[in-house]
């Protein structure tokens, strides 16, 4: 394959392939005060930190996308923050939705293709006192809520509707575990349970009338973004069954209901083994990453072809995250490069990959915690200054190349 990397601004990847990097609102913005993530953090008690002004992005979203498009990316993904659109029910914010406009405009005087996410992971607080996914309002209240948002899309070519709804389906499944009194483990010893595929269900039902408002009021590809777990089964026939099962609740579940739409996205940072008794924890070691995950640059190829295949070959992917957590740099560009070479072998096997976005543009708040960097910029959270890693300036280089990852 060496030297098929190396032909690859001879049209190895398909014209108008993206080179970017992705972001949340939440984990970005800062003081999102309005949604269940800011209000789940204060009521923590102290076991997750606290968002607070995240790395204010709100504010200096367009020093954020000039970095990207200078280093010479030419795609960014970003969120439109649900809670800041409709802060109480059926009160939708002119002011909010100009301001997520300003952003579309922002990316492509810049250069930028806008890949726009309308739901990811964090909802109003409101939404969450409805019963959030599996209460009886869910799938009407989000679709008005795409709705409102759609009179801001006009141009834009990419809409991902709910990010990672698997991992919304097992959140949402803890959170009604504990409310009805049950203890959950989610320690790096203890097996990871299957998303429910009841809630799974409703997300694809919201997923579906989304994507029918997307089309009917916009002209973007539409499609929803999923998290590959990237399973490979123990040796024995029953693990390879079990692991078909959980392939299914884990990811298949999603991808069947993605065979209409324009794209998928792929979302991969590492593998998982699975057993007769479901999926094998991983143990502590020394090349595990921020996040305690195996370092599995190889995770992305098997994700991209495990998609393509449960998606029948139908639905164009396009890889709206990978990364790893680390604080060397050298590794990040190490992973990365591993993990594209993985991508073009899918490529060169017939997959149809449309993009490659990287997680993240920045160092951020992830989910309860600011440990794990993931970002190719640096972020002083103290003054809020914007330092590019040598991993920006590299992933800017191959996009500029066309994919070859040797200058």
């Amino acid at each position: 394959m060496s030297e098929q990397w190396q032909t690859l601004r001879d049209g190895f990847l398909p014209d108008g392939f993206l080179w970017g990097a992705s972001t949340s609102p939440h984990q970005t913005e800062g003081n999102n005060t309005g949604s269940d993530w800011w209000r789940m953090e204060h009521r923590s008690g102290g076991r997750l930190q606290l968002s607070g002004d995240a790395v204010d992005s709100y504010h200096r979203y367009e020093e954020d996308m000039r970095l990207l498009a200078d280093a010479g990316l030419g795609a960014y993904r970003f969120g439109v923050e649900w809670a800041r659109v409709e802060p109480v029910p059926g009160e939708f914010s002119r002011a909010a939705l100009a301001h997520y406009r300003r952003m579309i405009d922002t990316a492509r005087r810049l250069g930028l293709e806008p890949v726009v996410t309308l739901h990811h992971f964090s909802s109003p607080a409101w939404f969450a006192d409805e019963g959030g996914w599996t209460g009886p309002t869910a799938v009407p209240r989000f679709t008005r809520y795409v709705e409102e948002v759609c009179a801001i899309l006009g141009d834009v070519a990419w809409v991902v509707t709910v990010n990672e709804p698997n991992i919304l389906a097992l959140m949402a499944g803890h959170a009604k575990a504990m409310e009805e009194g049950y203890e959950v483990d989610l320690g790096a010893d203890v097996r990871m349970p299957a998303p429910d595929t009841g809630i799974g269900e409703r997300l694809v039902e919201a997923h579906r009338a989304a994507v029918a408002v997307v089309r009917a009021r916009t002209s973007a590809k539409v499609g929803w973004s999923v998290a590959q777990q990237s399973l490979v089964p123990a040796p024995g026939a029953e693990a390879a069954a079990r692991c078909t099962e959980l392939r299914y609740a884990w990811e298949d579940l999603y991808h069947h209901a993605a065979r209409d739409d324009d794209f998928l996205g792929v979302q991969s940072y590492t593998s998982q083994t699975v057993d007769e008794h479901g999926v094998v924890p991983h143990p502590e070691h020394p090349d595990n990453t921020l996040t305690g995950w195996a370092y599995r640059p190889d995770a992305l190829g098997i994700a991209l072809r495990d998609a393509w295949a449960a998606t029948e070959g139908r639905v164009p992917l396009l890889v709206t995250e990978n990364g790893i957590a680390t604080a060397d740099d050298t590794r990040r560009i190490a992973y990365t490069s591993e993990a594209l070479r993985h991508l073009y072998a899918a490529v060169a096997e017939g997959v149809d990959v449309r993009g490659y976005l990287h997680w993240s543009a920045l160092d951020n708040y992830e989910w309860g915690h600011w440990e794990p960097t993931f970002g190719l910029i640096g972020v002083d959270r103290e003054t809020f200054t914007r330092t590019p890693k040598p991993s920006l300036g590299w992933l800017g280089g191959v996009a500029r190349r066309g994919g070859g990852l040797v200058g």
